[in-house]
């Protein structure tokens, strides 16, 4: 995609009281490409309210009173991206007709249109997620979908595009999808940058899941286990069997996998090829090294297995995975 030049005007369009990071996380990413790239600014940040409000302030769901531009009544100008923040606004009512005759008006005129958390309620009140794909927060995608049963809600990544609209998962993932709008605006290296600056740990893409195979594991409350699958998350190359596991704990292979299996919900070898296709993925994603490299560092055999185990998954080759996935960033 060709980058972009020229400041972009981006409105955020929120119901009080709306989530905070919601707001600040994404309006963080633009302001500070803004600042890296000195000069004329990349982009133009407005903050709109979907109900009247006193003082230019936006009450958050936590008890910060944020500044705002004012209401939708009196907002005028361009739209380039319009985006709907989350919060308790949105969770537990509807916005007025009048704010979603605005909104249709608004997304119609936008080149994207997009929303961070549960501000995917918004949109879909407004049916501009008829017919399409979406993501929201894992712990309300059940009642989006029976709220909204045109929408096509998926609990799983944190991010979605579909034709000119992205939603995205719960809180933090409006950053990612935000340095994700960035980079298509103004390539990788730029987003990379903000992402430093921001110390986000990892940039990563929408078909991430909101929940990975480590961060699930984490609901144990065996010290032993939990401290055990962060060592296999950090040596995926080492001897993963169960006799060579059950020996860092000092169990028996018999009990260890009785007790691996009642707390995390698995075997032990699906367990580990889980961890194994996670880590294939992001290197997929984010690099261009050979499918044998990538297959040595994540502890398969082989390529050949590596994508057996692909296959069983995620249901595609790993060629075809990156393919499908790779950050446009990253030299074809």
């Amino acid at each position: 995609m060709a980058v972009s030049s020229g400041t972009k005007r981006i409105v955020f369009f929120g119901l009080p009281p709306v989530r905070e990071i919601d707001l600040i996380g994404a309006i963080d990413v633009f302001a500070t490409a803004n600042q890296l790239a000195g000069g004329k600014p990349l982009y133009e940040l407005k903050v709109i309210a979907a109900e009247p409000v006193r003082g230019k302030r936006i009450a958050g769901m936590f008890g910060l009173s944020l500044s705002c531009d004012g209401d939708y009544r009196a907002f005028r100008g361009e739209i380039d991206t319009l985006l709907v923040p989350g919060g308790r606004g949105v969770e537990e009512r509807k916005a007025a007709p009048a704010a979603i005759a605005w909104l249709r008006k608004a997304a119609s005129r936008s080149r994207r249109v997009g929303s961070i958390c549960t501000g995917t309620f918004l949109l879909a009140q407004a049916g501009l997620l008829d017919g399409k794909r979406a993501a929201t927060h894992w712990a309300f995608a059940a009642d989006l979908a029976k709220r909204y049963p045109k929408v096509g809600v998926d609990p799983e990544p944190i991010w979605i595009q579909d034709g000119n609209y992205y939603t995205s998962a719960g809180v933090t993932s409006g950053i990612d999808l935000s340095l994700a709008l960035l980079e298509e605006d103004h390539g990788a290296a730029l987003a990379l940058d903000v992402a430093r600056m921001m110390v986000v740990f990892l940039k990563r893409p929408g078909n991430q899941a909101q929940f990975s195979v480590s961060l699930a594991a984490q609901k144990t409350e065996s010290k032993p286990l939990h401290e055990l699958r962060v060592w296999m998350a950090e040596h995926l190359s080492a001897d993963l069997s169960v006799e060579a596991l059950a020996r860092r704990v000092a169990m028996s292979p018999r009990n260890f996998q009785r007790v691996f299996a009642g707390e995390a919900g698995k075997p032990v070898a699906r367990y580990v090829e889980e961890l194994r296709i996670e880590a294939a993925r992001r290197h997929l994603e984010r690099t261009t090294q050979s499918l044998d490299e990538i297959a040595g560092r994540c502890g398969f055999k082989c390529a050949d297995t590596m994508g057996r185990a692909f296959v069983r998954s995620l249901h595609a080759t790993p060629g075809e995975y990156r393919s499908r996935f790779r950050s446009s960033g990253i030299g074809k």
